[in-house]
């Protein structure tokens, strides 16, 4: 039997980290009911994702020492007299030439077949070649989404015309719904965050609260008389942001920043530990988004949000702008090395080599914007916002015209990165290439991946120095290293940032007037919006500028910073105006978020966030071991928030 594959597994390393706007060590809305509360449902949590383990992850029909995970068994039945070629060619490559899947002998008489059993994937609709060989001639085409772990047969055959081929696909046995624990474990999760809703508003009723502090002053009263000595209440100030030092005048936190950003950590440690093995929760291959592709730019948008609310604070406080722009600097450079030495992706293959080592990263790029943005700020910020002129004609458009200056350094930086992508000659590239390489443009470009962005990166930092496996190589077949954290992409990660930036003037300028500041965040999400619109046509592939993670492109920011601000109004107007939503779980990792990200990455390989699965071809097992470890992340950050145990760089 002979036996083709159509897909390999890949795993790309992809993470992200993100910024932490300070120390908080009194919150008037967490009450001791509600902390016991968040404890017991991150404990339920954890039982969930075990729970998951019982959903059958096989079926009885497949071939298990055959077939695996996103994959399906294929039998090709040929009964002509001549042999054929298969080939086969998934949905999600664009402009790609067929790839061979391989050779099916004639039929040894008439009625009679010969067969041959292929692998095929599953994750992607595909379409299946057949040619006559040796002259080539095309003898069909079948466009079909096989499920995971089933058996088809593909039949070849003559009807009453000889001349007139007809294929046709038979499911041999059921497939495997590889679905049913996703679907399972959100019920789940819905169901808690249902039964958590029930028991805050049960909590908030005047019974159960005079009743909680009668418990609580009898309990306090009893520990005072058993005691040697009794402490009063430690009263502790409020910090404002991780980077920069306490104000000397509190003011209150908005929950609703570390909320997003809590929220971002944990879907980023969910698909960072594997996200079950689903390819909507693993990096695109070239163009479009998946759910893994969202997370890092809105982690970068909230640090730029932290930016502009932590430099107003502090130069209302009196500090100097340059001791502001030391202390950036050197938080910048410890991200950077955290990043370089702790993380690097390079440890998989065994001690670190200066030969191999990978120069960018997720630290690094978030370093690198970060101080781009701080030093920008601190050209542009005012020291008071509370003495502006009410008559000026920009007042009403003071949150972006009072920053033209910082505005115009990154349309510069927008500029300089248009023009090195579009107008840079690469060797043996057309100008302006954003293609996958590989077998992508009907292969016309193999060593092309990237353009103008894998070719700096490759003769800046050195061909050895970036990111060797790029998810460009699952479906279009490159065999380039790129690195999606590389230089080019840099720019538009400061672009990124500066629009969290914006959100933060916004923030500032329309303070506790939150009609104010959601219009305007609505107003801005619809501008970034229209530009996407604009750049890629409202295509995937057809655009002036796709969306390409890989890349960091023009549209992807623009499209994910209009998708941040929409789930900041979100956030904002249900944790901070309505205060429906306290912000559990996911704020307790957002105030912690360089504690949690660097941990999840250093501490992936032990128990109990990895251990050897019974079945390692299992969506399911997958699924749980996933959810597991990322719920103990949630819960490790609520019991640090318990402690007050804040890491800060």
């Amino acid at each position: 039997m002979e036996r083709g594959k159509l897909k390999k597994k890949h795993k790309g390393i992809y993470s992200g980290g993100g910024d932490r706007e300070g120390r908080e060590k009194n919150i008037n809305m967490a009450q001791p009911e509600k902390h016991y509360k968040v404890f017991f449902l991150a404990v339920i949590a954890l039982l969930v994702a075990i729970c998951v383990a019982e959903i059958p992850s096989c079926h009885p029909h497949h071939k298990a020492a055959v077939v695996k995970m996103d994959e399906a068994s294929l039998t090709v039945n040929n009964e002509l007299d001549a042999e054929m070629v298969v080939s086969w060619l998934s949905d999600h490559c664009y402009q790609c030439v067929y790839q061979p899947l391989g050779v099916v002998p004639a039929g040894p008489g008439p009625g009679l077949p010969s067969s041959v059993d292929f692998t095929v994937g599953t994750q992607h609709g595909i379409t299946l070649q057949l040619n006559s060989s040796p002259v080539s001639l095309e003898l069909c085409t079948v466009h079909y989404h096989f499920w995971e772990h089933g058996n088809y047969s593909l039949w070849v055959k003559n009807l009453n015309d000889s001349s007139v081929v007809n294929c046709s696909m038979i499911t041999d046995a059921e497939t495997v719904n590889s679905y049913l624990p996703i679907m399972v474990a959100f019920l789940l999760f819905t169901g808690l965050a249902i039964l958590s809703a029930i028991g805050a508003t049960v909590m908030g009723l005047d019974a159960v609260k005079n009743l909680m502090f009668r418990l609580g002053n009898s309990m306090e009263t009893e520990r005072l008389i058993n005691s040697d000595l009794g402490f009063p209440c430690r009263t502790v100030e409020t910090a404002t942001d991780t980077i920069l030092p306490t104000p000397a005048t509190p003011s209150r936190r908005l929950r609703s920043l570390d909320t997003f950003r809590g929220l971002s950590l944990v879907i980023m440690v969910f698909v960072n530990y594997g996200g079950g093995r689903y390819w909507f929760f693993r990096h695109e291959s070239w163009n479009g988004l998946t759910v893994a592709d969202l997370v890092f730019p809105w982690f970068v948008f909230i640090m730029g949000t932290s930016i502009s609310l932590s430099v107003s604070s502090a130069l209302r406080c009196g500090l100097s702008r340059f001791s502001l722009f030391t202390k950036a600097v050197w938080r910048s450079v410890q991200l950077f090395l955290i990043g370089l030495l702790i993380i690097n992706p390079n440890y998989c293959q065994g001690p670190l080599s200066w030969d191999s080592l990978r120069i960018p990263g997720v630290l690094q790029r978030l370093a690198f914007s970060y101080l781009v943005v701080v030093s920008l700020d601190l050209c542009v910020a005012w020291n008071s916002l509370d003495n502006l002129p009410v008559d000026a004609w920009w007042y009403s458009a003071r949150e972006f015209l009072l920053y033209w200056p910082a505005w115009l350094c990154v349309v510069v930086l927008e500029t300089v990165w248009l023009c090195l992508t579009f107008l840079l000659p690469v060797p043996d590239c057309p100008s302006g290439y954003l293609g996958p390489g590989g077998i992508g443009d009907m292969g016309q470009y193999p060593n092309c991946t990237g353009g103008a962005a894998g070719y700096v990166d490759r003769w800046l930092l050195g061909v050895n120095h970036i990111y060797q496996t790029p998810s460009s190589r699952v479906i279009y077949k490159s065999h380039l290293p790129f690195d999606p954290e590389g230089v080019l992409g840099s720019i538009n990660s400061v672009l990124m940032a500066f629009l969290g930036l914006q959100a933060g003037k916004i923030l500032l300028h329309y303070k506790d007037q939150h009609s104010s500041i959601m219009a305007r965040f609505l107003i801005w999400s619809l501008v970034l919006g229209i530009i996407s619109a604009v750049l890629t046509k409202c295509s995937l592939n057809e655009g002036f500028i796709p969306i390409n993670k890989n890349l960091w492109s023009l549209s992807y920011v623009t499209t994910l910073a209009c998708f941040a601000l929409l789930l900041l109004v979100l956030i904002y107007y249900t944790v901070d105006v309505k205060r429906w939503w306290s912000g559990a779980p996911f704020y307790y990792p957002g105030m912690n978020s360089i504690l949690v990200y660097v941990g999840h990455e250093v501490l992936e390989e032990y128990f109990p966030f990895r251990w050897r699965m019974a079945d390692s071809q299992s969506h399911a097992e997958h699924l749980t071991q996933n959810l597991l470890a990322t719920s103990c992340w949630v819960l490790i950050s609520f019991l640090l928030y318990r402690k007050n145990i804040f890491w800060k760089i």
